[in-house]
């Protein structure tokens, strides 16, 4: 018997829903009392005897916090149930987005500026804020990083070592409230690294304090600076708060003849934008403009760049590149689902599943392993091996399947892995990865490890791998680890493009 698109983007939307709620430990009656509903209406929902409409979906989303995926889940389904015709109609939009008590602090818009003048990023952040919580908020955390090479970690950690950003160099300025009500913000250091700077930015100078109370709102605007040495062609807004609307703008002179374009990352892909830039010129600048309203909770927003000009700056690094004609390897990755690196996923730790309870979610989530497998071997030839982790199709969860170089050989499950032993020699070998496709690194890696791992009756083992199946195994647990190969690699080792690799194709040599 076969299901219909519809029934299937039904059962997804709920299985995400059931997941999500066993995820934060609550019961259905705990999260319809959270969510404001009767105490049997999320039973009805996941039991599928009623349909979700969209005013469930929002509150589910944001009392599990589910970083966008059962909304995804049913937009897919929504879209699906109302291309019939015509003749039906969707719920009434819900006006404003629902929060659960409690909710805290929500941005219900965000505006950030990044201009280029005379060899200097200045970054301009405007953020209006509303207290939907249940204390005052005394203190607003900002977060500041540069990567001025992003397609080579290694020479980018090496050049912010060397030239390290500075908070003299910054001129960190930040205002609270508008017109003849503003307030300078005082701001005390949080984080101070070569290329990372967090800081708190305090409801409080000099004469006093004002805290943002609840129920109130407030705009808050902050600035500094970067020299073009230490900023990359990149531009990235990163939603940490619930928040309504978003506009990212660029100030570039026109003469660069700047190129721009736009990517979001969530948990589940990295894709274009899916609106269009807006551009416009104005006495001799370019501006770049796009905006998205509800963006999703803990997606990234990146907006790139390419200067063609003469005289515009010169940026030594391998990218961003012109699109290509062709799809990039990484785009092929992308095409399927595969998250890419940039991801905040791909640098958290993954759940261990709770054994035997949780059998089915793991013998699931193997099955979408196992499929996102086959479908990599239909546009890759992977004679080294190939594996794949859970984090990188979107399940923050501790599993991974890897298929050794031998094709006749059953694929490896791993369940909730971890070495507990290692031989003393190794070797060193180039590693690629589906989530940073386009590059391969040398990596030392042992040739002997020891894996303890769980069936999914919950009973532990031990199992030895060696050489080429050593390092997948091992590369597979930095995944759910929150570790790439990248971090393994010597601080002055140079990646290498994958159009100039010389060994696809060929198994490593041992």
């Amino acid at each position: 018997m076969t299901t219909s698109p519809i029934d299937r983007a039904a059962d997804q939307f709920v299985t995400a829903l059931a997941q999500w709620r066993v995820e934060r430990g609550m019961t259905k009656k705990q999260l319809a009392a959270r969510m404001g509903f009767d105490p049997s209406y999320v039973s009805h929902v996941e039991g599928r005897r009623h349909k979700p409409t969209e005013d469930f979906a929002r509150r589910a989303e944001a009392v599990l916090g589910a970083g966008g995926a059962i909304w995804q889940r049913f937009q897919e389904y929504d879209e699906l149930r109302h291309a019939r015709g015509s003749a039906l109609h969707r719920d009434p939009p819900v006006p404003v987005q629902w929060l659960p008590p409690g909710t805290g602090l929500v941005v219900e818009r965000e505006i950030a500026e990044l201009t280029y003048l005379g060899g200097e990023y200045r970054c301009r952040v405007i953020r209006s804020l509303y207290n939907a919580g249940v204390e005052p908020v005394t203190r607003y955390l900002v977060k500041i990083s540069v990567d001025r090479y992003p397609n080579d970690p290694a020479g980018s950690n090496r050049h912010h070592r060397e030239n390290p950003l500075t908070f003299e160099e910054m001129d960190v300025h930040a205002m609270a409230g508008e017109g003849d009500a503003a307030e300078s913000m005082q701001w005390r250091v949080k984080l101070d690294r070569d290329a990372a700077k967090e800081i708190w930015l305090l409801f409080a100078n000099e004469r006093g304090q004002f805290p943002l109370y609840p129920g109130e709102r407030t705009t808050i605007e902050y600035a500094y600076t970067v020299g073009e040495k230490k900023w990359g062609q990149w531009f990235q807004r990163a939603v940490r708060l619930p928040t309504r609307q978003l506009t990212v703008r660029l100030d570039f002179p026109q003469r660069f003849e700047p190129q721009v374009w736009g990517v979001e990352v969530s948990l589940a892909a990295e894709v274009p934008v899916r609106s269009p830039l807006e551009r416009r010129n104005e006495g001799g600048r370019a501006i770049f403009e796009w905006s998205t309203d509800q963006p999703l909770l803990n997606a990234r927003y990146r907006l790139e760049w390419r200067f063609r000009g003469a005289d515009a700056p010169i940026y030594d690094e391998l990218g961003p590149p012109e699109p290509p004609a062709l799809p990039r390897a990484s785009h092929r990755m992308l095409g399927i689902g595969i998250i890419q690196r940039g991801s905040d996923l791909l640098r958290q730790r993954a759940r261990h599943f709770q054994l035997p309870r949780e059998g089915p979610a793991a013998r699931e989530t193997v099955t979408r392993l196992l499929t996102s497998l086959a479908k990599l071997e239909d546009l890759h030839e992977f004679s080294k091996g190939v594996g794949l982790a859970a984090p990188q199709i979107g399940l923050p969860v501790a599993a991974a399947v890897v298929r050794p170089p031998e094709r006749e050989v059953e694929p490896v499950v791993l369940l909730n892995p971890r070495v507990v032993g290692e031989s003393g020699d190794g070797d060193e070998q180039y590693e690629g990865c589906l989530s940073f496709f386009d590059y391969r690194g040398m990596v030392a890696r042992p040739l002997r490890i020891e894996v303890e791992h769980a069936r999914f009756d919950g009973t532990r083992v031990v199992t030895v791998f060696e050489r080429a199946l050593a390092r997948l195994i091992s590369h597979e647990i930095d995944h759910l680890e929150g570790r790439l190969y990248v971090d393994r690699m010597e601080p002055d080792a140079k990646l290498v493009p994958i159009t100039q690799y010389q060994q696809t194709g060929r198994p490593w040599d041992y």
